[in-house]
C-alpha cells in the first residue's frame, strides 16, 4: 500500500486543507461543463433561476434532440454535491428529462451562466466548528402550476458547516400551507434520525435534542398537540412520527422568522440580494486556487 498524501482530487471534487478546515469545490468540473455547453464566452448572471419562474411540461418547443439537455442536467445533479445554492434550480429542470422543451433548456443555460460567475464557490468545513447539529426546513405550498404539489426544502448544519440538504417535490397534494410544512417536517425528521445515528456511530454525542427551526407556527402547534382533529386526520401518521421523536427528546421545534429561515433557498427563487444573503448564511465560500 502506498501513501499518496493528503487527498486533493477525487471524482471531480477538489479538496483543499488548511489550518481553518477543509474546502470542497468542483471548479474544474464546472469549467468542463461550461465548455460542453459552449458557454465560456457568455455573460454571467447573479442567480441560478429567474424570479417567480414556473416551468411547465408544455411551455416552449420540443427539443429535436434531448441528448445534450439530459447530459447537462445529469452533470448539474452531480454538481449539487458541493453547490447547494443550485439545488432548487436543478430540481426544477430535472423534472423534464423525458420531453425537454426550449424553455427548460433556457433554464439550464441560466444555471450555467450563474455557475460561471461563482466558479470557485464550494463548501467550507471549519476546524473550529462545534459538533452541534441543527436543522431548518421550509415548504412552498402548491407552487407547481401543473399538479399543485408543494416543494420541500431542508438543510442540516454541524456547527457552522452545511452537511445535508434537499429540494424535492412532495409526493402528495397538500390542502394547506400548514400541511405542506408538516410534510416537510416529516422528511426533515427522517433525515435527522439518520444523521443522529451516523454521528453517534462516529463518536459524536447526540444526547441533547436537535433544534429544528420552522417559520410556520401552526405546524409547531400540531406537533405539540396530543389531540387529533378532523383537519389533521389525513396526516395523522406523520403527526405520530414527529411527536414520538419530539417526546423522546430527539428533536425540539423552534420558531424562526421567515428572514432567518435558511431552507428558504431550497423552495423558491429569490431576488439577488436575498439569494446572496442565504448563500452567505449557509457558509458557501469562494475559494480560488492560490
Amino acid at each position: 500500500m502506498k501513501d499518496l498524501g493528503h487527498l486533493s482530487y477525487f471524482l471531480g471534487l477538489e479538496i483543499t486543507s488548511s489550518d481553518d478546515g477543509f474546502y470542497l469545490t468542483q471548479a474544474k468540473y464546472t469549467s468542463d461543463l461550461l465548455s460542453r455547453a459552449s458557454l465560456t464566452d457568455h455573460k454571467i448572471l447573479d442567480t441560478p433561476i429567474e424570479l417567480n419562474a414556473r416551468l411547465t411540461p408544455s411551455s416552449g418547443e420540443l427539443l429535436p434532440d434531448p441528448t445534450l439537455y439530459r447530459q447537462l442536467v445529469g452533470s448539474l445533479v452531480y454538481l449539487t454535491v458541493t453547490r447547494p445554492d443550485i439545488s432548487y434550480a436543478v430540481h426544477q429542470v430535472s423534472q423534464f428529462m423525458s420531453a425537454p422543451r426550449s424553455t427548460h433548456y433556457a433554464a439550464v443555460l441560466r444555471i450555467l451562466q450563474y455557475l460561471k460567475s461563482t466558479l470557485f464557490h464550494g463548501l467550507h468545513f471549519s476546524a473550529q466548528s462545534p459538533l452541534i447539529l441543527r436543522a431548518y426546513f421550509d415548504a412552498d405550498w402548491a407552487e407547481d402550476p401543473t399538479d399543485r404539489r408543494s416543494t420541500t426544502g431542508y438543510c442540516f448544519l454541524l456547527g457552522s458547516s452545511l452537511i445535508s440538504w434537499r429540494s424535492k417535490k412532495q409526493s402528495v397534494v397538500a390542502r394547506s400551507s400548514t400541511e405542506a410544512e408538516y410534510c416537510a417536517l416529516t422528511d426533515t425528521t427522517s433525515e435527522l434520525l439518520w444523521l443522529r445515528w451516523l454521528l453517534q456511530d462516529l463518536g459524536v454525542s447526540t444526547s441533547s435534542a436537535t433544534p429544528i427551526y420552522c417559520d410556520n407556527r401552526s405546524a409547531i402547534q400540531i406537533a405539540r398537540n396530543d389531540v387529533f382533529h378532523e383537519r389533521t386526520k389525513h396526516i395523522e401518521i406523520d403527526c405520530h412520527l414527529v411527536r414520538h421523536h419530539l417526546l423522546q427528546g430527539s428533536l425540539q421545534l423552534i420558531s424562526v422568522s421567515s428572514h432567518d429561515q435558511l431552507a428558504d433557498i431550497f423552495t423558491k427563487s429569490h431576488l439577488t440580494g436575498r439569494f446572496r444573503d442565504l448563500v452567505s448564511k449557509l457558509q458557501l465560500v469562494s475559494h480560488p486556487p492560490p
